[in-house]
């Protein structure tokens, strides 16, 4: 294990505006120890900069990126409180110190976290950008306040499941309750499942130990399980990480009323509540009738690979082709 993985792990374990996905416990449970590394930037003895990554081989080719099920990684920076001007030139040098400790790579993509809003110095070093989307509630102090910015349909749904199906939310049934719901969810859809029942215990495993997980599953009287919600949080956030439901039972509001009761719950563990957001245009429409307000962060890639490049271009046209 490299020494700046080691400064890494003392640092995640002194500074609480390291985001959830980037901590060290979190990148071990989802790659294992060991197996990511770090670039890091030190001003003396204090790091002012770092940006966790996984490496990867592929087909020959080296890939750096971000495990399943973690939403951002990226840098972080050391906030302070110099004048505008002194801040910007400040992060010039620290990002730019960090993209020259990456190692030689084929390709690297990674999302950032929605706060990391200057990459301008990785598109002076040939990177690109797109702007992505998700959704967050900032303020999750006043229960009367959300509710009312629900929309009306979200509303209507967590009144029938709660009076005409009497569906009650529970938050202690198991991850194998939740992964049979989970699982449902992709079979309806057609699509593989993008990570391992195995990788998800041993997340769930790292989570519960560190009291940073909880799962909402909506039970009707006959014992039926409608659908589930599975969140994450630190100080900073509560995150949905993963949804689930049962297509037999999808018409009862199941999952509107379980992801009501994740975010009242965060409200007593954490600041926001972030829906991890998607492009896809239905979860983004139901995700948006929360209230929550919708926030740009950015996905960062380079492909200095000539036949990664070529590679990925013909993979393009094969699916514009199948359309």
């Amino acid at each position: 294990m490299s020494s700046a993985v080691d400064k890494y792990r003392s640092l995640c374990a002194q500074e609480p505006s390291i985001p959830l996905f980037s901590q060290a416990w979190w990148l071990d449970a989802t790659v294992g120890e060991g197996r990511w590394d770090v670039a890091l930037v030190e001003k003396g003895d204090t790091v002012v900069a770092t940006m966790p990554y996984v490496q990867r081989k592929r087909y020959g080719f080296t890939l750096l990126g971000q495990p399943a099920l973690t939403q951002n990684l990226g840098p972080w920076l050391r906030e302070t409180v110099a004048k505008s001007s002194t801040k910007l030139a400040q992060q010039k040098d620290w990002l730019q110190a960090l993209i020259v400790q990456l190692p030689p790579f084929d390709h690297y993509i990674q999302n950032w976290h929605w706060q990391m809003g200057n990459w301008l110095p990785f598109y002076w070093a040939g990177f690109t950008q797109t702007t992505r989307y998700t959704y967050i509630l900032h303020e999750l102090g006043d229960e009367p306040a959300l509710w009312q910015g629900l929309r009306e349909n979200i509303r209507t749904d967590i009144k029938k499941a709660s009076n005409r199906f009497q569906l009650r939310v529970r938050d202690d049934l198991s991850i194998d309750d939740f992964l049979v719901l989970n699982r449902m969810t992709f079979t309806r859809q057609d699509m593989s499942v993008p990570y391992t029942e195995a990788f998800v215990r041993k997340l769930d495993q790292a989570c519960a130990i560190r009291q940073a997980r909880r799962i909402f599953i909506a039970e009707d009287e006959q014992g039926r399980q409608h659908a589930g919600v599975y969140v994450v949080w630190d100080s900073n956030s509560a995150y949905y990480l993963m949804g689930g439901g049962n297509p037999e039972l999808r018409n009862s509001g199941a999952t509107s009323l379980c992801m009501w009761e994740a975010i009242k719950f965060a409200a007593t563990v954490t600041r926001r509540f972030d829906f991890e957001g998607s492009m896809i245009e239905p979860v983004e429409k139901f995700f948006r009738a929360f209230g929550a307000q919708q926030t740009p962060y950015f996905t960062v890639s380079k492909t200095p690979s000539i036949a990664l490049k070529i590679t990925q271009c013909l993979r393009e046209l094969k699916k514009d082709w199948n359309k």
